[in-house]
């Protein structure tokens, strides 16, 4: 006789949270810092402007993620990227042009990410990844993710300027408190989702700060790498991974 289980899988919309998964949100960051750079500063056409450009393309993508009737990697990463650059231009764009400030920035965005989580919960029931599996969740996610990727931008640039830590110690830093996420994640009762959004945040200035050493200019402890070309190997090492490491949907068990 054939054992039938009534066990269910309910496949969500966004990938696994996998080692491969965390390589690429951390080049994809990387990414969205030199792209973003590169558009604003290397093409001259200011933050203002760029934010205008990456918002559309971020809102043109999000609408094609949520139509689609299941988890695409290429169209997910897409959308990951485009919130990556618009978060690096809007970031630079409250913090310079509008004086913020990086302190201010980082605190006001930090107060938004958490505001957006809460509702989040509050109108859907959870924030697990792997409950985005409606459209009412993915619009919260991609926002959440959205305001994430910004607050990590404005992050990123306080610890290595206005803290003085530079590029590399920043990066250490950041890889540092990513290495506890992850201990306690194995170690400890803490919720592994909010542990999950946690490092979700920390790798954006992680990556922030690695694409800033990559492109500004050796005086300011950088390398001085040409942005296109810095993003466009990026793009490739992303291409690459992401053959060789396919990712697949997160799923529930029911």
């Amino acid at each position: 006789m054939v054992n039938l289980s009534t066990t269910q899988e309910t496949f969500a919309k966004v990938p696994a949270v996998t080692f491969g998964f965390w390589i690429m949100k951390v080049l994809a960051t990387t990414l969205g810092e030199t792209g973003g750079d590169f558009l604003s500063m290397s093409l001259g056409l200011g933050y203002l402007t760029s934010t205008a450009i990456f918002g559309f393309v971020f809102l043109f993508a999000v609408v094609f993620q949520i139509q689609s009737k299941g988890f695409h990697p290429l169209l997910y990463w897409v959308t990951i990227v485009a919130t990556t650059t618009l978060g690096t231009t809007l970031a630079d764009f409250a913090t310079r042009s509008m004086g913020i400030g990086y302190m201010g920035g980082s605190s006001i965005l930090l107060a938004l990410v958490l505001i957006s989580l809460v509702l989040w919960k509050h109108f859907t029931g959870s924030i697990a990844v792997h409950h985005v599996t409606d459209a009412k969740s993915e619009w919260f996610y991609w926002l959440t993710i959205m305001l994430s990727q910004t607050l990590g931008t404005a992050a990123g640039d306080w610890t290595a300027d206005t803290l003085d830590c530079g590029y590399l110690g920043s990066a250490g830093i950041f890889s540092a408190s990513l290495f506890i996420l992850a201990v306690l994640h194995w170690k400890s009762s803490i919720s592994s989702v909010w542990l999950f959004w946690a490092a979700f945040i920390l790798t954006r200035p992680l990556g922030a700060v690695v694409g800033d050493f990559l492109d500004k200019p050796i005086d300011h402890g950088g390398l001085n790498l040409s942005r296109w070309l810095a993003s466009l190997v990026i793009v490739g090492i992303m291409v690459i991974f992401g053959w060789f490491v396919p990712q697949k949907a997160a799923k529930q068990l029911h």
